[in-house]
């Protein structure tokens, strides 16, 4: 695997807003998802071709809105550890989505945060 970017997410303050935004500036296909044991609804973002993505409402007010990008990974939990070992901070160890993957979110010698994604086989 090349290490692709395959998923692009906002948190935002007002996914209202957000969504409208985006859907008429881009013509973006947006469709709001239920997220098991979450009231909060997870809204995916289908661009036609390329990358897609997905946004949901961020309550933390320590945590202003932002776009984090999503990379992926043949073995997440061997990514996660050598982006460890290079000097990254691991701000989310692996952890499960629901059935459908595993994420890790790091923030890398720089300060730049950025997101690993493996996806279960299948999926």
């Amino acid at each position: 695997m090349a290490n692709p970017f395959v998923h692009i997410e906002l948190q935002t303050k007002d996914l209202a807003k957000a969504k409208d935004f985006y859907s008429r500036l881009f013509d973006w296909k947006l469709e709001s998802l239920p997220v098991a044991g979450d009231d909060m609804p997870y809204t995916m973002i289908d661009v036609g071709e390329g990358t897609g993505g997905g946004m949901y409402e961020n309550q933390d007010p320590g945590v202003p809105p932002h776009w984090l990008a999503y990379v992926g990974v043949d073995d997440i939990r061997a990514s996660t550890l050598k982006a460890r070992e290079l000097g990254a901070t691991v701000l989310q160890d692996v952890m499960p989505i629901g059935d459908h993957g595993w994420i890790s979110v790091i923030r890398d010698p720089t300060g730049a945060v950025i997101a690993m994604w493996k996806p279960k086989e299948g999926s």
